[in-house]
């Protein structure tokens, strides 16, 4: 029995695990019966939206059903209409056919106009096609540009201010300067002038100081002759005081009474005494004599005193001695006034003349001294611009402008010295042509960029460049647009894309030229 209850105990064990095992499956088919019921439920919402789309796409297809249905209707009357029409139309192709037979002969009579067509197309297509390039390089170009706009909006904001000063300035420096050119030029008239008159007056002076040179001559002699006839006066009258102890007015007056009484006769010794030799005429001054000369004229006085003149012999005498003096000007004092008259005027002239060139002189100074200023300031202004452009066109390198004389720059030449980029600095004159080219648009726009022109003619100055270079004078070129209009003469495209309006000559036909324009914007 125990051996029957054990048996039955391990088989209720057996069963007990068994229906645990059994147990455990049924939870894990409820558990997907669970999952299944969900995934059922979620099924069959799904399908239940599925049916409703189902039933509006049915819906749809009815009503395109019913569209289709309409179409066909009219797609069956369309083509009834479009065999009535292919009926006309092969009526119309028999008729089209002895046309385009008519067509074909005049299309051969248009054959020559056609070549010539062909031809203008072809360069029409070539145009169209550089055109295209170019609008889209415009385009590109027009969104850089986009943003160089708003700075250059700010920088025309702030240009506007410095130009307004600038004008004013400018205009008070130009009615300055037009102000002194007026003042030089009546400086040099004056000048002029004023020389003219100093080579007269200084003529007139030459001939003055010769008059008075000869009337101061007449005047010496005759000074010499009164100092000689009062000298002889003098001694005259001393010699009377000495011989006879009477004046000469008391002599004279004797003498005159002798003449009266008839009873005169001339004292020769007096009259060979006062009587110089030939030897010695004329020179008033002491002369030392041996002692045999002085005993000789002793004698000769002795001899004198032995005979006796007649008064005919003493006035013949006395006459010669007269004439000996020379010819007595009477005219000679007012000659010398009236010339020492006019000499004192013209000093006078003299020292005015002297007096306005040293003032002009002056002014030409002061003159020259701003000229040389503005010179030396625009000079340097026009340097800088010159070597900024230079490196800006070449890409690199170094130019400057140099005075031959700088002592004297208003009359010095200029030396225009350039290094373009791996070569050495040299002279302008031994660069290429090319590079001599882009040397005279850097410094020409150096000078415009100093004082801008209203206007500007350029004939074919491109024509020497390359297109890397015609690339950076175009763009140097459109920078200076803003203060100065351009005239170009060009052959290059790149040139012509920055213009505003293009005008060309054309010749349709051979000896038929045509004027063309374009506005580019």
């Amino acid at each position: 029995a125990i051996a029957q209850a054990t048996s039955a105990i391990v088989a209720f064990d057996a069963e007990e695990h068994r229906q645990e095992k059994a147990v455990v499956a049924l939870d894990g088919l409820l558990q997907r019966a669970v999952d299944e019921t969900t995934k059922t439920a979620h099924r069959r919402e799904q399908l239940a939206r599925e049916r409703r789309q189902g039933e509006d796409e049915r819906d749809s297809l009815e009503r395109r059903q019913a569209e289709a249905r309409a179409s066909i209707e009219r797609l069956e009357q369309e083509q009834r209409f479009a065999d009535e029409s292919l009926t006309a139309a092969q009526r119309h192709l028999f008729q089209a056919r002895e046309s385009a037979e008519e067509l074909s002969r005049r299309a051969a009579e248009a054959g020559a106009a056609h070549a010539a067509l062909v031809e203008r197309a072809s360069a029409l297509v070539a145009e169209v096609q550089r055109l295209e390039e170019a609008a889209v390089e415009l385009e590109t170009r027009s969104v850089m540009l986009a943003a160089e706009l708003d700075e250059t909006r700010r920088r025309v904001a702030d240009l506007r201010v410095a130009v307004i000063t600038g004008e004013e300035r400018l205009a008070v420096d130009v009615h300055a300067m037009e102000g002194l050119r007026g003042h030089v030029r009546a400086a040099d008239d004056v000048v002029a002038a004023l020389r003219m008159n100093a080579d007269g007056l200084e003529a007139a002076i030459k001939e003055g100081r010769h008059a008075l040179e000869a009337v101061r001559a007449s005047v010496s002699e005759l000074e010499v002759a009164r100092a000689t006839a009062e000298s002889d006066l003098t001694h005259l009258a001393n010699a009377c005081l000495d011989t006879v102890q009477a004046t000469l007015d008391e002599v004279v007056a004797y003498v005159a009474e002798l003449q009266r009484d008839g009873n005169v006769t001339p004292d020769a010794r007096l009259i060979d005494a006062d009587d110089p030799d030939d030897g010695a005429e004329g020179d008033d001054a002491p002369v030392d004599r041996p002692a045999s000369q002085v005993r000789d004229d002793d004698l000769a006085l002795a001899a004198a005193e032995q005979h006796a003149l007649s008064a005919e012999d003493a006035v013949v005498k006395l006459k010669a001695k007269i004439d000996r003096l020379g010819p007595v000007n009477i005219l000679a004092i007012e000659q010398f006034d009236e010339l020492d008259t006019r000499h004192a005027f013209l000093t006078t002239q003299r020292a005015d003349l002297i007096d306005s060139i040293a003032q002009t002189s002056e002014a030409i100074k002061r003159i020259d001294g701003s000229m040389r200023q503005r010179f030396t300031d625009a000079f340097a202004a026009i340097n800088r611009n010159f070597q900024e452009i230079f490196n800006i066109l070449f890409g690199g390198g170094r130019a400057s402008l140099a005075l031959v004389d700088e002592n004297d720059p208003l009359e010095s030449g200029i030396e225009i010295v350039a290094q373009p980029p791996g070569k050495r600095l040299q002279s302008v004159q031994l660069l290429s042509g090319g590079e001599k080219a882009l040397t005279a648009i850097s410094l020409m726009f150096g000078l415009f960029k100093y004082k801008p022109s209203p206007f500007c003619l350029l004939d074919e100055i491109d024509a020497p460049l390359d297109d890397a270079n015609v690339g950076r004078f175009v763009e140097m070129l459109r920078s200076m647009q803003r203060h100065t209009q351009f005239i170009l003469i060009t052959h290059n495209r790149k040139t012509m894309e920055i213009a505003d309006r293009l005008y060309g000559v054309t010749m349709e036909e051979p000896g038929v030229s045509k004027l063309i324009s374009v506005q580019m914007n």
